[in-house]
């Protein structure tokens, strides 16, 4: 009788310690070795993706193909990324390698807009459809002509005694002028499906 209740007792304790010891171990943190491995094994770890697509282009054409391949209605046979692709390169050059000679004129500012190979093609390219897109504004007027090397913009002000405007015009200057309106991100989801947007030939 002694013997089984002296047994029962050891299991009990036994059974006592060896739970103590696997709580304490559930609850222990992980060392760097253990956690690196529960890492490896996907276990609990948290994954951050990275959100950024490390090349501006890249990711302007990684947001069209999203958009296209979310659109039921997207005609694949007209899509052509690489004209988007060829339009970007050009924008590249435009805004990165364009050499760019501002003078003061009544009203507003000319800007002789030059550069050689890709860029000058680039810039005849892009300049002159943009002064269009300009021209739909009401505060200002835009024209541009032909010139060795590119192309001449010249904006000035509707109202020649709109001291504002012609301030905000000269400001800006070529690159700011360049970005005005909305037209460029629905004109490279155009570009990538195959149609054309009025006013655009590139």
């Amino acid at each position: 009788m002694f013997k089984l209740v002296g047994v029962g007792i050891g299991a009990a304790i036994v059974s006592l310690v060896l739970g103590t010891t696997w709580t304490s171990a559930q609850q222990a943190p992980m060392t760097g070795g253990q956690m690196q491995h529960e890492q490896m094994m996907g276990h609990g770890a948290v994954q951050r993706i990275p959100t950024l697509s490390g090349q501006d282009a890249f990711g302007a054409i990684q947001e069209i193909v999203r958009i296209l391949e979310a659109d039921p209605a997207t005609d694949w046979s007209k899509v052509s990324l690489e004209r988007l692709r060829q339009h970007l390169i050009d924008m590249n050059e435009v805004t990165l390698r364009s050499e760019v000679k501002s003078t003061v004129v009544p009203g507003g500012l000319a800007m002789d807009v030059t550069g050689v190979g890709r860029t000058e093609q680039a810039i005849r390219r892009m300049v002159s459809p943009h002064s269009g897109e300009l021209n739909k504004m009401s505060e200002w007027s835009a024209s541009t002509e032909e010139i060795p090397g590119g192309i001449r913009l010249t904006v000035v002000a509707k109202t020649p005694t709109d001291a504002k405007t012609i301030a905000r015009i000269r400001g800006l200057g070529f690159i700011g002028l360049l970005v005005q309106g909305g037209h460029h991100q629905p004109h490279h989801l155009a570009m990538a499906k195959g149609e054309e947007m009025a006013g655009h030939a590139h």
